[in-house]
């Protein structure tokens, strides 16, 4: 019942779920803080509401990571095709 062709492919799909799931929100969390950053500095006015899209953009896209260490968790620990 226990097949170790698929455990391994679980714990390698895992670890490519999490390493894929983080890639994308980590570029784009870094391009979001730099261009908020310039345009802090272009206009200090606009501080405050800059602030909050920011960091509600950045909560979005901490969110899709969370997901994939979801899907790692599954696969890791409740496996269906196990």
């Amino acid at each position: 019942m226990n097949n170790p062709l698929i455990s391994a492919a679980s714990v390698i799909a895992a670890g490519l779920a999490i390493g894929l799931a983080s890639i994308g929100p980590g570029v784009g969390q870094g391009t979001a803080a730099g261009r908020a950053l310039e345009s802090i500095a272009r206009q200090p006015q606009a501080d405050g509401k800059l602030r909050g899209v920011l960091l509600l953009s950045l909560a979005f896209m901490e969110a899709l990571t969370i997901y994939g260490l979801v899907i790692a968790l599954v696969l890791l620990f409740a496996n269906p095709f196990v």
